[in-house]
C-alpha cells in the first residue's frame, strides 16, 4: 500500500474534494487548502512528501511560489495543475522545478500514478538553471493533441535526446524544433535549420559538413558545414527523408561516434550539437523502398513527436486566429474580428496547408479588407478553392457529419479518385497501399480510443482486435492516447 503526506493547494472546493477522496483511496495522507500562504507554511514547516497545487490561487501564483519551495526543500516533488492550457504554462512548471505538469481536466487514474512515480524515485534536487522569462507564446492552442505536445516538450528540454518530428507540411515542426532549443539548456548556443530538400543532393554532404580545398571541382577554398556552425546548440534537419544515402551513412556516424570529417578531410572533428530532424514522408516506406537506412531512423527516432494536423484540432483555430491577427497588427496592419459565421466556416475548412495555410490567410484578410469584422462570406470567397464540410447537426458527431449521406466505400473512392488526379500525367510514389492504410487505420483507431476516452483495452474489444495489437499500431502510427474523465 503507498504511503505519503500529500500537500494539496487549490481554490476549487470541488477539486479538492475530488483530489481529497481520490488520493486517500490510493492510500495517502492529504492535507488541503485553498491558498498559497497556507501550503507555504506548511512546506516551511517540513511537512508534505510531496506538493500538488494549482497555478491561479487567490494570494499567489503558483509560479512565484515555486522558486521558494525549490530553494527551501529543493527534493520535494511539486505536481503542476492548470487550467490555462498553454506552451508556457508547461514550459514555466518545468523550468521552476516542477515534477510533472497537468492540465486540466486530467484523468485521475493518471494523477494517481504520477504522485507513485515521484515519490518512489530517489530524492535528488532538480536543477533548473537560467529560466527563461520571455512570456512570447511560440506555439499555441489548448486541445488535447497540443496538451500532449506541451507536456514531452517541457521533459524534453532539459536534456538532449535526438527528436524526430513527423507531420503533414504546415503544422509548425521548424516552430515545435526553434521551442526545444530556445527554452531548452542549449538557448545560449545557435539554432541552424537545414532544409534537405531545399539543397541539390550532391551538395548536401558539403552543407551539412564542410568540405576542404580541392575536396571537389569548384572547392576553391575551405567552407565550414552546418555541423560546425550549429556547435554547442542544435541542427535541425527537415525533410530528412530527402537525404541521399551517401549522406545518411556520414550522418550515422555522426550519431554513433559523435565525430565527423569534412568531405576531403581525413581528421575527425568532435562535435557537441543536439539534432532534431523532422519529415512529412514516412519514413518506414522509404525504408522497404530501400531509400533510407533503417538503422538510421532508429537513431533519429528516439523520442518521436507527431504533430496534428489542425483538421484534427479544430478547436485551437480561434486562439490560432487570434494569435496571428495580434501578430499581423504589430506589423502595421489594422486589427480584424471574425463573427461567428466566419469563425464556423474556417472551423468546417479541410485545410490542407494546415497552420501555416490559416496563418497565410489571416494575413490576407487583414490587407485586403477594410472592415473590422470579417464575415462568413468573406472567408467563403477566399477558401472557395475547395469545398466546406457540410454543417455538424446538433447532437452529431463530427466523423458522421463529415461523411454526410456519403458511404465509406464511396468517400474512399472519391479520396484516391483525388489523389490520383494530383499527379496527371505521372504516377504517385511508390509505397502507395502502405500510405493509404495508414490513412484509414490511424482515424480508424483514433477514432476508437477518442470513444472509449483513452482506454486501449475497451478501444481493443471495440475495433475486434488483440488488445497487444493494438498497441502495437498506436506505437507503429505514433499515435497519442489521452485518457480522460467521463461527464
Amino acid at each position: 500500500m503507498p504511503s505519503g503526506q500529500i500537500l494539496l493547494a487549490d481554490d476549487d472546493a470541488a477539486i479538492r474534494t475530488v483530489l481529497n477522496q481520490a488520493l486517500s483511496r490510493a492510500g495517502y495522507e492529504v492535507r488541503s487548502t485553498s491558498n498559497a500562504a497556507t501550503l507555504w507554511r506548511w512546506v516551511s514547516q517540513g511537512e508534505g512528501d510531496i506538493v500538488i497545487t494549482d497555478v491561479m490561487m487567490p494570494d499567489e501564483n503558483a509560479f512565484d511560489l515555486l522558486p521558494r519551495i525549490k530553494k527551501l526543500r529543493p527534493e520535494l516533488p511539486i505536481i503542476v495543475m492548470s487550467a490555462q492550457n498553454t506552451f508556457m504554462t508547461a514550459i514555466k512548471a518545468s523550468e521552476r522545478g516542477a515534477y510533472e505538469y497537468l492540465p486540466k481536466p486530467f484523468d485521475l487514474k493518471e494523477l494517481v500514478a504520477v504522485v507513485g512515480r515521484a515519490l518512489s524515485r530517489p530524492r535528488t534536487a532538480i536543477s533548473n538553471a537560467n529560466p527563461v522569462e520571455n512570456d512570447d507564446i511560440p506555439l499555441v492552442g489548448r486541445s488535447h493533441a497540443m496538451q500532449e505536445i506541451y507536456r514531452a516538450l517541457a521533459r524534453l528540454m532539459p536534456n538532449d535526446l535526438t527528436v524526430m518530428i513527423t507531420g503533414e507540411s504546415g503544422t509548425g515542426k521548424e516552430l515545435v524544433a526553434k521551442a526545444l532549443h530556445d527554452y531548452g539548456k542549449r538557448r545560449q548556443g545557435p539554432f541552424v535549420a537545414v532544409n534537405m530538400a531545399a539543397i541539390p543532393r550532391e551538395l548536401i554532404e558539403s552543407e551539412l559538413f564542410g568540405h576542404e580545398k580541392g575536396a571537389f571541382t569548384g572547392a576553391t577554398s575551405r567552407n565550414t558545414g552546418r555541423f560546425e556552425q550549429a556547435e554547442g546548440g542544435t541542427l535541425f534537419l527537415d525533410e530528412i527523408g530527402d537525404m541521399p544515402m551517401e549522406a545518411q551513412t556520414r550522418l550515422l556516424r555522426v550519431l554513433q561516434q559523435g565525430e565527423y570529417t569534412t568531405v576531403g578531410g581525413r581528421v575527425p572533428i568532435k562535435t557537441n550539437v543536439r539534432i532534431v530532424a523532422a519529415t512529412n514522408k514516412d519514413l518506414r516506406v522509404l525504408i522497404q523502398q530501400g531509400l533510407f537506412r533503417e538503422d538510421l531512423y532508429f537513431r533519429l527516432n528516439v523520442v518521436p513527436l507527431r504533430l496534428p494536423p489542425l483538421r484534427e484540432r479544430v478547436e485551437d483555430i480561434p486562439d490560432l486566429a487570434r494569435h496571428f491577427f495580434t501578430l499581423v497588427e504589430k506589423e502595421g496592419l489594422s486589427r480584424k474580428q471574425l463573427d461567428v459565421e466566419a469563425m464556423d466556416r474556417l472551423k468546417r475548412y479541410r485545410w490542407p496547408g494546415n497552420v501555416r495555410e490559416l496563418e497565410n490567410l489571416v494575413r490576407r484578410l487583414a490587407a485586403l479588407y477594410p472592415q473590422d469584422t470579417i464575415t462568413g462570406a468573406i472567408i467563403d470567397a477566399e477558401l472557395d478553392s475547395q469545398p466546406l464540410l457540410p454543417p455538424l447537426p446538433a447532437g452529431k458527431p463530427m466523423a458522421q457529419a463529415q461523411a454526410g449521406s456519403e458511404g465509406l466505400s464511396d468517400a474512399v473512392e472519391r479520396h484516391l479518385a483525388e489523389y490520383f488526379s494530383g499527379f496527371r500525367d505521372s504516377l504517385p510514389p511508390p509505397g502507395l497501399y502502405h500510405r493509404i492504410l495508414r490513412e484509414i487505420e490511424g482515424p480508424l483507431i483514433g477514432a476508437a480510443l477518442a470513444a472509449t476516452r483513452g482506454n486501449q483495452i475497451r478501444a481493443a474489444e471495440l475495433l475486434g482486435v488483440n488488445r497487444n495489437t493494438l498497441r502495437k499500431k498506436v506505437r507503429d502510427l505514433e499515435l497519442m492516447v489521452v485518457r480522460t474523465n467521463r461527464g
